[in-house]
């Protein structure tokens, strides 16, 4: 299992963002991808996610262009962005249950009780705090059996006992061969990490 990207390139609005990144994954490796305000780092991951098209460059899953075939990455990545993807009506457990079952991992109770949500199961998520709406949404990712994890800021909002228990689900799904890309303004001082640092390279 691997994930690389060749020579990436954005252009936004008629702007050069970055251009010529590449890097590559393998199991158990994370990328914290940095930079200032504007660098392009939501813009990266939104790439790596196939959410947005680079100007140029290739991405690989398994040594595959997944721009002619994305059919085996599909299900092996889950991407977590700036919007909190929470349906309001439905209640925490509603929500992580959709995404388990999008997923593939029905064990919504262990994702409840990984972020501390147990007694915030059957409130509807539009009566949560910002930093309770985090919370549920990286509780997606424990209710996820991707191999890939694509975070986008993933511990704004939240304090610090609950950015230490995301840190620990992090580093237990790279101790399972799991892998991760994620921009954070705050070193999580992983053991083993490498950094892509947009500020170099951008335009």
């Amino acid at each position: 299992m691997s994930f690389a990207a060749e020579n990436l390139t954005c252009l936004r609005a008629d702007q050069l963002i970055f251009e010529g990144v590449s890097f590559s994954l393998s199991p158990g490796d994370a990328l914290w991808v940095r930079g200032r305000n504007g660098a392009g780092k939501s813009s990266f991951l939104r790439i790596c996610a196939k959410l947005l098209k680079p100007l140029s460059g290739m991405l690989k899953w398994e040594g595959e262009d997944i721009r002619s075939d994305s059919s085996n990455f599909h299900g092996n990545y889950h991407y977590l962005g700036h919007q909190d993807a929470l349906k309001p009506v439905l209640t925490v457990s509603e929500n992580l249950s959709f995404w388990a079952g999008f997923h593939g991992t029905p064990d919504v109770a262990r994702a409840l009780a990984e972020f501390e949500l147990d007694l915030l199961r059957d409130t509807p998520a539009g009566m949560l705090s910002q930093g309770q709406k985090k919370r549920a949404n990286l509780a997606r990712l424990a209710a996820s059996d991707a191999r890939l994890w694509i975070l986008d800021e993933p511990v704004s909002a939240l304090d610090q006992h609950f950015i230490d228990l995301f840190k620990a689900r992090l580093i237990r799904h790279l101790q399972n061969g799991g892998m991760a890309l994620f921009a954070t303004h705050q070193d999580l001082m992983l053991a083993k990490v490498r950094t892509l640092n947009l500020d170099d390279i951008a335009s």
